[in-house]
């Protein structure tokens, strides 16, 4: 099963929306064929892992990180592939939690006379695919939210200088962050203090995210970089701005009003809308305002923190949030892990339990909500 997710992992930058899947067929003690998931319309890993045993499938033993599809989608059924090969066993490390499948696939197996196990490496299997699980039993996209600060906490100077903060290695690191993102989302002030790409430029992928700007009063420069290079989401809350917006649609861009009751983006909004498109993963690089109104909207599921060895004195912060009274009423996270990438410090922070249930909720935003641009 070891195996199975180690194959599945190789379509982290690739595989979106489907999951990330891995196959091992296994026959009297050696493996007779492997197989992963690499792009959605393309062979799911059972099919593959199938096609390079050939006959020797039958009375094997077949170990996957997920259940197998039992619907049509771009593909057959993967179920009908297994029974078809009578494979005697088939050992899954977790339930598809996609409604069309959930458990479906495992008793079409087992009416199928296969012997059938599951909870092998279940949580790393759900690890690998928590934006797809997410998005299935939430409706909204596992948000992840990129930070690089100064150990002090200053993630621009008073007078907007922020790069580079953090040395390459971290800016490579957090690069292969992005790339494994359906989206990358960022908000109007970044755009203008920073003109900013947001692609993935240094780790090797053949897919760039899409990139979603969350503006409200639709003021993005038309000759920003964002806009000029085409397919960018526009989240905004400004309405009759009917030049504007044309002018914007002719540069390749999509407009959708999401207005909250203040006149702002209504971000749980935003975040069903990117489910809607099949977005399982969102990385966001914004500026302290965006990322505190996404906190406060408990629209966030994980930190991701870039430390640099340096102090730099009054800025901005990473978050813009409400004052508190009590140290109890912080936002508590779990740290999952801490890991230096060259001369900075990675830490990766969650809230809720594993699968992300949930967010910061209201200790986020215990005086309410913070407005983002």
């Amino acid at each position: 099963m070891a195996r199975a997710l180690e194959l599945a992992a190789r379509g982290l930058y690739t595989t979106t929306p489907n999951p990330r899947v891995g196959c091992v067929i296994v026959r009297a003690g050696e493996v007779v064929g492997e197989g992963w998931h690499a792009r959605a319309g393309e062979a799911h890993a059972e099919v593959v892992a199938l096609a390079q045993a050939g006959g020797r499938a039958r009375g094997a033993d077949v170990y996957l990180s997920l259940e197998p599809c039992s619907h049509f989608g771009r593909t057959p059924p993967c179920v009908d592939a297994l029974i078809e090969a009578q494979v005697a066993r088939v050992i899954v490390a977790m339930e598809d939690p996609n409604p069309q499948v959930d458990g479906r696939g495992l008793e079409r197996l087992r009416e199928s006379g296969i012997e059938v196990r599951c909870g092998l490496l279940r949580d790393e299997a759900h690890e690998l695919n928590v934006g797809f699980c997410t998005r299935m039993t939430r409706g909204r996209p596992w948000v992840r939210v990129k930070v690089a600060a100064s150990l002090d906490g200053t993630t621009a100077l008073a007078n907007g200088v922020s790069q580079w903060i953090t040395g390459p290695e971290a800016r490579a690191d957090g690069h292969a962050w992005r790339a494994r993102a359906c989206a990358i989302l960022t908000g109007i002030g970044t755009v203008r203090a920073d003109d900013p790409r947001l692609d993935v430029r240094l780790v090797a992928t053949e897919r760039q995210p899409r990139r979603v700007l969350v503006d409200s009063l639709l003021a993005v420069d038309v000759d920003s970089r964002l806009v000029r290079a085409g397919n960018l989401l526009i989240a905004t809350a400004a309405r009759g701005l009917v030049e504007k917006e044309r002018e914007l649609r002719d540069h390749g861009c999509e407009i959708v009003h999401l207005p909250d009751r203040n006149g702002r983006v209504d971000l749980p909004a935003l975040m069903r809308e990117l489910s809607s498109r099949a977005f399982n993963e969102i990385h966001v690089e914004g500026g302290f305002r965006l990322n505190g109104a996404l906190l406060a909207a408990a629209c966030v599921d994980e930190l991701l923190v870039y430390l640099a060895p340096t102090l730099l004195g009054p800025g901005n912060g990473m978050f813009a949030l409400p004052p508190l009274e009590r140290l109890d009423d912080g936002a508590r996270l779990r740290i999952t892990s801490v890991a230096s990438v060259g001369a900075d410090v990675r830490i990766v922070a969650r809230f809720g339990g594993d699968g992300g249930d949930g967010g910061p909720a209201a200790a986020a935003s215990p005086r309410g909500p913070v407005s983002a641009s």
